[in-house]
């Protein structure tokens, strides 16, 4: 009686199907892995953006701080645009400064958002 050892065709193509699920999966998780990192880049430089932002409006000497302002500013090889709103608190000798920054001028959502308060007496 002769013997063959080895795989039957239907155990190579069901082999071959797992593997190819596997890969697909790693691939998309490689995917989805590089594309967060991108945005993580993004989302640090725009809060670095942002607090460089609140501290040059924290060093304005006028009293209440400008509302509205915007403006642009390179870093990291890219233009960031930032706007500045003041919004008024209960207490009249402090405001509320909310920083915003986007890649885009005219994007509706800002990429991050950072709020300070100052205080009447502090400028």
């Amino acid at each position: 009686m002769n013997r063959y050892a080895g795989f039957t065709l239907i155990e190579v193509m069901l082999a071959m199907a797992v593997f190819a699920i596997a890969g697909v999966a790693l691939l998309g998780a490689a995917d989805t892995n590089s594309r967060n990192m991108g945005y993580l880049e993004q989302k640090t430089f725009a809060d670095w953006v942002a607090a460089n932002q609140l501290v040059a409006s924290s060093l304005v000497t006028t009293w209440p701080p400008k509302n509205n302002q915007k403006g642009k500013v390179e870093m990291a090889g890219r233009e960031w645009f930032w706007q500045q709103k003041v919004v008024r608190t209960e207490d009249t000798n402090m405001r509320q400064v909310v920083m915003e920054i986007r890649l885009e001028e005219k994007a509706e959502k800002p990429l991050t958002t950072l709020t300070t308060y100052l205080a009447k007496g502090t400028l």
